[in-house]
């Protein structure tokens, strides 16, 4: 399989501004630039979001899957961080009623 072509920032953003001026169709640009529909699409995608800087990153932010999944890590951190302080409060407590544990001296 053969990769596309690296475009410079400076012909995506030509290449995007010429389909929003609906001067070419996304086919048209992904034909003549030897890329597929889909890449045109992502850069118009990106230009649109994050404008010149979106392309010449090449990536706009995190998708919507990295964002879910950092969110998850984020809870489950904290639910973490609260079975461990619920755990110690727990040992504390069992060691107030049966004294002190063999194995903490």
């Amino acid at each position: 399989m053969v990769r596309p072509p690296v475009l410079p920032p400076e012909e995506k953003v030509r290449i995007v501004l010429s389909i929003l001026a609906g001067e070419m169709t996304v086919a048209e640009a992904a034909r003549r630039a030897k890329v597929s529909e889909q890449s045109v699409g992502n850069w118009k995608r990106q230009f649109l979001e994050s404008g010149r800087a979106g392309l010449a990153a090449g990536k706009s932010g995190p998708s919507s899957r990295e964002q879910q999944l950092e969110a998850q890590v984020a809870d489950l951190t904290q639910a973490l961080g609260e079975a461990a302080v619920e755990l110690r409060v727990w040992k504390k407590s069992a060691e107030g009623r049966l004294g002190p544990s063999r194995t903490s001296r």
